[in-house]
């Protein structure tokens, strides 16, 4: 398994996960349809957000951070930061 973790904060971060909360279904088919996803995960922090998707192999989890970075380039107008990523390979998953 393999975790890529994105945070975003700072300018255009609240009003970005605004947006995504209200387009939910849509991110989630997204996400779903990358052939080995695994789970994914949407939570709002205080100056922003955090998205945490697990999937079976790097390269499955790379699909996810492009799409991801697509999404946000053609739908969101907030002037959010770009995320600040951290990934690796999972130690423990349940």
């Amino acid at each position: 398994m393999y975790t890529v973790v994105r945070s975003y904060s700072g300018q255009g971060a609240n009003e970005l996960f605004d947006l995504l909360e209200e387009r939910k279904g849509e991110v989630e088919s997204l996400i779903r349809g990358v052939t080995g996803a695994v789970g994914y995960d949407l939570v709002r922090t205080a100056d922003g957000g955090v998205s945490v998707t697990v999937c079976e192999d790097k390269a499955s989890a790379d699909e996810t951070v492009r799409i991801a970075a697509d999404w946000v380039k053609t739908n969101s107008s907030a002037g959010a930061s770009a995320p600040r990523i951290s990934e690796g390979e999972n130690i423990i998953h349940f």
